[in-house]
């Protein structure tokens, strides 16, 4: 049985400030972490904040992004080894907001996901299709490939134990939701794919979130879907009330 996930990726908002009165606010109210996985991913800025005030919660912490080396002259980069020592259990790597806006590639996010596997960080890792693709009907074959690329290297248990996130890039941020039966279609591909790649053992393991306008008026009959494990959520994670109707959709 996959625990669900829910992700608040906060993207470029919240103050250290903020963070703290974000927790203290939610954190006495979430499901059991058996039952629902609930998770904030913060910018950098905030995460010092964020692992403070989630200390001894069912709140789990992560960062939006990472480099693939521990250390060295990478001026504005952020560390995997030091998320790992600042407490974060998860990061979300390969954002369509990453590709599209700094231009990283199937091979910089692959090197990512090594990198937070040795510093036992669990990778988030982001795939989806442009509308342009989508039209095109091409939308199976662009995100196996980001699969494919993603994975490449990884051991059946590493891809057993992280997160996969289909986010179509037309529904992100834009108030568009792909249906439930299109996310299942994707999610399920992905599914399959990790079993061709692996085997069946990691293909049921596997969580997989759909991300793209998640909030708390269509949670339920996404989540109702058997190969949808979570979601990876925007603006709807921003306030405490509508993140908790997230997690607790169950309620």
């Amino acid at each position: 049985m996959r625990t669900p996930i829910i992700a608040g990726n906060w993207k470029l908002h919240m103050n250290p400030e903020q963070t703290k009165e974000f927790v203290a606010a939610v954190k006495d109210k979430l499901p059991e972490a058996s039952k629902v996985e609930a998770l904030i991913c913060a910018p950098a800025v905030d995460l010092e904040s964020l692992a403070q005030a989630a200390a001894g919660s069912n709140l789990r912490v992560g960062a939006e992004n990472a480099y693939f080396e521990d250390e060295g002259a990478f001026t504005g980069e952020t560390s995997p080894k030091v998320l790992k020592e600042m407490g974060m259990n998860y990061c979300i790597i390969g954002h369509s907001e990453r590709r599209g806006y700094f231009h990283e590639t199937d091979e910089d996010i692959n090197k990512k996901a090594k990198a937070l596997f040795a510093n036992d960080v669990t990778p988030i890792i982001c795939c989806g299709e442009s509308l342009e693709t989508r039209e095109a009907n091409k939308q199976e074959d662009w995100v196996v490939s980001q699969i494919k690329a993603a994975l490449a290297g990884l051991s059946a248990d590493q891809v057993a134990s992280l997160v996969i996130a289909y986010e179509p890039i037309w529904a992100i941020g834009t108030g568009k939701t792909a249906s439930s039966d299109q996310a299942e279609e994707m999610c399920k591909t992905i599914r399959d794919t990790v079993k061709d790649l692996y085997n069946e053992e990691a293909a049921e393991n596997v969580r997989i979130q759909y991300g793209g306008s998640v909030n708390p008026g269509n949670v339920k009959e996404l989540m109702a879907k058997p190969d949808i494990d979570g979601g990876l959520v925007g603006g709807a994670s921003l306030k405490p009330d509508s993140f908790l109707e997230l997690v607790n959709y169950q309620d």
